[in-house]
This record gives C-alpha cells, structure tokens and sequence, in this order.
C-alpha cells in the first residue's frame, strides 16, 4: 500500500482545462450574494473549494515539474531606481499615480490620498525568499511622510507581513476583510475597519472604498484555514477608480463586478502561483484567465500584479510576464492596455 501511495503522488493527476472553465463559467451569479459564514469559517459560496488538505500538497511537491527555458528561470523585472524622488514629484504636482514595489505591493496616489497596498518589504514571506528586492524600502517609505491608508485583502504572508506592517510609521486608515481586525491592531495598527463583501465606506473628497469577493481561501499560524475573509476592493474618486485584486482563482464574480461597476479604469489583477494547474486553478488564475477577468471587468487599463518576487509555484518567479505576453499576442490584445510594469515604475493615471 506504501508503494502504491507513493506512486499516486509521484504523477501528476490529469486536470481537464475545458470542464473547469465550464465549471466556472456556469456559476449563478445570485451566490455571490449568498452567506459565505459558518460555524467559524468563511467560504465561498459560489463554488466550493476542492479538499484534500496535506495529501494534495504532498502530491504536488512530490509529483514531477513542468520543464522551462533557461530564458524562463532567468527571466525577472528591472529595478527603476529612485521611486522614492519620482513618488515626491508626482505628490508636489498633485497628480493621480500607482506604484509598483514588488509582488501585490502598490503605493496609489488619488484625489491627494495615498494607499499602501498588501505592503511586504522584508525579504522573505514567511519560508520564500524574494527574487527581486522591492523598489522602496520601509525606511524610504515613511521617509515621503505621506498619511497612507492601508489595504490588507487577506492574511496570507506574502500580503499580511508582520514586520512591514508593525514598521509603518505614517497610517491613516487600515481596511480589511472580517476577521482580521485584532491581528493589525496587534501590530499596532489604529483606526482599523474591517469589511465585508458588497459593502461601501464613504471617504472624504467623495471617495468610496467597496470591498468585494475574490476566489481564495486564508490561514495564518493561529488563526488556521479560513478563519478570516480574503477580497478584493475597488477604490472609487470622482472620475477614476482602481481595482486591487487581491489573490484569486477566475470566477463569474469578474462579470459581476464589471456590471455592477462600468468604467473601472485600472484593473490590478493577481498572476502568480498556477502551475500545476491540476492544483492551483482554484485560488489562483494562468495568464488567459487574467485577460477574461480583465475582459469581463470591463476595465481600461489591467496591470498584472504578483509575478517577478517569489516563486510560490511551479513556474519561476518572472515567468507569468512571458506567458502573459504570449497569451496577448495569442488573443490580439491591444497592448497599450495591459501595463506589464517593472519594480519601481510609475503611471501617471491617465
């Protein structure tokens, strides 16, 4: 039976690409809405999570890898230098910005408010290690001397880090999904809202903050599996909103959001951690389901977020940027609408 058992988790288990995007697809809308709480657990309750637990991992780290090229592993973003001074210049000149510094992090300039998202500025989260280091640092951060508002879309390592958050020296506002107030605040976080899906915040200068689904799941040391919410948020100004995606697998929440939402103008979408797809395709989107989540948000601009830091899956680190590239050219996507950034790059909001 050993041997057997051993030999199941040696081979990948066939994944059918087509029925899960049919799967997907056929989901009714109306269970976004749904209760997603119970007995001390979130869900989603769209389409429930495939479980298998320590088994399912043990497959996949024992089961065989896809092969890359050597330009594949190699491949990771440039390093912008001096976003600190260009982020100085862009706030004395009152403009509308958004800022890559590495993985889901992003400093957003809008209507002279300033937003930290999923900030992890050390080197590792929890066990992996950065490939790339972030285009600003904790000290240069609170060296601007900006009053950030943070964003925190689930307590998962790589976009709850401890020691990022604990060192943030100039916090508004924190907002969060349910559950994961007590952790900020004991990382000495003040002013902390937490926030369930479909749920609106009014915000001075007429801003809104919409906290909204995502496909994805949450566990820390402590809290254990699912006992906090994950989601995504959409930050709305006058004339100009943004997206902040999160992590999530493709789900018919898109098309929804999309609708109930037009003219989102910046789509901030996760791509990381999808190969194997047999294990991944739940919590976590390849590059063509990027696009059709782009497509069905209805979005004018998409920046894909997460790739070029660490490597959480199969595939290295800079790998979904070629994918992503491929599959555009693939689909004849415009490409004056995906903004495929590199650490430390601005765009000005147009």
């Amino acid at each position: 039976m050993s041997g057997a058992f051993l030999s199941s988790c040696l081979s990948a288990p066939h994944f059918d690409e087509a029925a899960w995007q049919e799967e997907t697809r056929s989901t009714n809308p109306s269970l976004l809405y749904a209760k997603h709480y119970e007995d001390g657990h979130y869900f989603n309750p769209w389409l429930p999570i495939e479980h298998g637990g320590f088994t399912r991992l043990l497959r996949w780290r024992l089961s065989s890898r896809e092969d890359y090229t050597d330009a594949e592993e190699s491949y990771l973003p440039k390093l912008i230098p001096e976003l600190p001074s260009r982020v100085g210049s862009a706030v004395a000149e009152g403009h509308d910005f958004i800022a890559w510094v590495g993985h889901g992090t992003f400093l957003v300039g809008l209507k002279g408010s300033y937003w930290i998202i999923d900030p992890i500025l050390t080197d590792r989260a929890l066990v992996p290690k950065r490939k790339t280091p972030p285009a600003l640092s904790l000290q240069e951060l609170n060296a601007l001397g900006l009053k950030l508002n943070l964003i925190v879309t689930h307590n998962h390592y790589d976009h709850l880090d401890a020691p990022t958050v604990r060192g943030l020296a100039h916090t508004e506002r924190v907002f969060v999904p349910l559950g994961l107030k007590g952790t900020l605040e004991n990382l000495g976080m003040r002013r902390v809202t937490e926030m369930d899906w479909w749920q609106t915040l009014e915000l001075p200068e007429n801003m809104r903050l919409v906290c909204l689904p995502a496909q994805h799941w949450s566990i820390r040391i402590g809290q254990w599996r699912n006992r906090t919410l994950w989601a995504s948020f959409l930050l709305m100004a006058p004339g100009r909103t943004v997206y902040i995606g999160g992590d999530s697998g493709y789900f018919i929440g898109y098309k929804e959001i999309g609708t109930k939402y037009p003219g989102i103008d910046y789509a901030l979408l996760p791509l990381t951690a999808y190969h194997p797809r047999w294990f991944m395709h739940y919590a976590h989107m390849n590059a063509q389901e990027v696009l059709e989540a782009f497509e069905d948000l209805g979005a004018h601009f998409l920046v894909p977020t997460q790739w070029g830091t660490f490597r959480l899956g199969n595939e290295p680190a800079g790998y979904p940027a070629l994918d992503l590239r491929r599959t555009m050219e693939k689909k004849s996507v415009n490409p004056s609408r995906v903004l495929i950034m590199d650490l430390g790059q601005m765009e000005i909001m147009r």
